[in-house]
């Protein structure tokens, strides 16, 4: 059964016939005695820290703003692990819980009180965020709250810099713009480009991928014709537009987000649009800008247009099962990330025998790498149970999260779009960050 909680009715877990005493764990107050040398008595902390016997998972996703797109297949990723998880039994006895929370964007700045809400009601791992920006508005107050972010969409190279370096208790199933940048810059020497254009938003996404991308290029002897930056929450991009016309550029990298769906009509404009110069986006701009979609635009304007998206190829049969969560799903962009933070977080609960966050922080690494494989709850539970060390590959493909609690490795698909402004994969490229 899916145990999904909203912001006003939080759905209770199952009633068990007993409370569980778990060997391995022991309540922050509930504290052991052992004899010490002198045959004295004293009293130690268990390893393991006991959490409140159910684990909550709190998404703090985009149903608003700028990547509300990528709201529906990553919510519904959350759900149907959840229900996964619950019909195999649930974790350490117990059904696990969902509370939904709204992540906006940057711009919107809701996302700390939302993060503030989804930790009052007891979640002990946040979902989340889709955007890198608005993560590290969140990320210090998450940490500071002993809880796990575990993000299925951030892809900055901010989160494996600095202070973040560290092993703590942010960890993502996306991999970093390292992999992005380089499949991107990949792609357009395959494709012949040699004096590439770059339009791209001013911020930590945009900044890092224009970053890699020119990289890569240049360090394969290509040029790049112009790189432009507008800002996050400009409303004109008149100027920006006009440098990317007279750049000459024999091809278009459009680094953005919902924006796009504005920008692209004056690039057409300015002589500069997909028809004219060979066009690629990158994830947070590969919508659904076909009449139906958020974002319409007029039929045909993106034909050939391709772009990149992390992750895997997550098959037919994962994309049915997530239909039957959300049958109105028109994009599957990090449904299986979101599904396997749910997973592994589960995962690393029962190996760390505990639904406390900083000790299942502990185990999320390792359930991942290293050990038997498996690919769904229900056998990597048992493997677990009898004692096993397992290495889950889930639905976004092979798993290996490193010390900072990135992939270590990771796909990259590679789309197109058709004459209906919709977008399909063409093939799926691995690599190693």
């Amino acid at each position: 059964m899916k145990r999904t909680t909203n912001r006003r009715t939080r759905v209770a877990a199952a009633a068990v016939a007993s409370l569980f005493v778990f060997a391995a764990c022991g309540s922050d107050g509930d504290d052991t005695e052992t004899p010490d040398a002198g045959g004295e008595t004293s009293e130690t902390e268990s390893a393991a820290p006991k959490g409140d016997g159910t684990l909550t998972f709190g998404s703090l996703l985009p149903e608003t703003g700028s990547l509300a797109f990528l709201g529906p297949p990553e919510f519904a990723g959350v759900d149907l692990a959840v229900q996964e998880i619950n019909e195999a039994g649930g974790v350490l006895g117990q059904d696990v819980v969902h509370v939904r929370g709204d992540s906006g964007d940057a711009d919107s700045g809701i996302a700390p009180a939302e993060t503030d809400q989804l930790i009052a009601e007891g979640a002990d791992v946040i979902v989340g965020a889709a955007s890198s920006g608005v993560s590290l508005t969140v990320i210090d107050a998450i940490q500071a709250a002993g809880r796990v972010m575990f993000s299925p969409a951030n892809t900055s190279t901010a989160f494996d810099e600095g202070d973040y370096a560290e092993p703590d208790l942010y960890f993502r199933t996306a991999p970093s713009d390292i992999l992005q940048g380089a499949v991107m810059a990949n792609l357009l020497i395959q494709d012949g480009k040699s004096n590439v254009a770059i339009l791209s938003r001013q911020d930590a996404y945009g900044e890092t991928l224009v970053d890699q991308i020119t990289q890569n290029l240049e360090g394969a002897g290509s040029s790049v014709a112009a790189t432009v930056f507008y800002g996050e929450n400009a409303q004109s991009f008149d100027s920006q537009v006009d440098e990317i016309a007279a750049a000459g550029g024999d091809a278009l990298v459009l680094v953005g987000f919902e924006e796009t769906a504005t920008i692209i009509p004056q690039l057409i404009t300015a002589g500069a649009g997909p028809q004219d110069i060979d066009t690629y986006f990158v994830d947070g701009n590969t919508a659904d800008y076909s009449p139906a979609g958020s974002t319409p635009l007029p039929r045909g304007t993106l034909e050939g247009t391709k772009g990149t998206i992390p992750g895997a190829d997550s098959g037919g049969e994962f994309q049915d099962r997530l239909l039957e969560i959300d049958p109105d799903l028109d994009s599957f962009a990090y449904a299986a990330e979101s599904y396997d933070t749910v997973i592994i977080s589960a995962l690393a609960a029962v190996a760390a025998e505990s639904d406390n966050a900083e000790a299942l922080a502990l185990e999320i690494p390792g359930v991942t790498k290293d050990g038997e494989k498996c690919t769904d709850f229900a056998t990597c539970v048992e493997l677990l149970e009898a004692g096993e060390d397992i290495d889950y590959d889930g639905a976004s493909g092979p798993i290996e999260l490193g010390e900072t609690g990135s992939p270590t490795a990771a796909s990259i698909g590679i789309y197109e779009y058709d004459a209906k402004n919709q977008i399909a994969p063409v093939e799926y490229i691995e690599g190693q960050i």
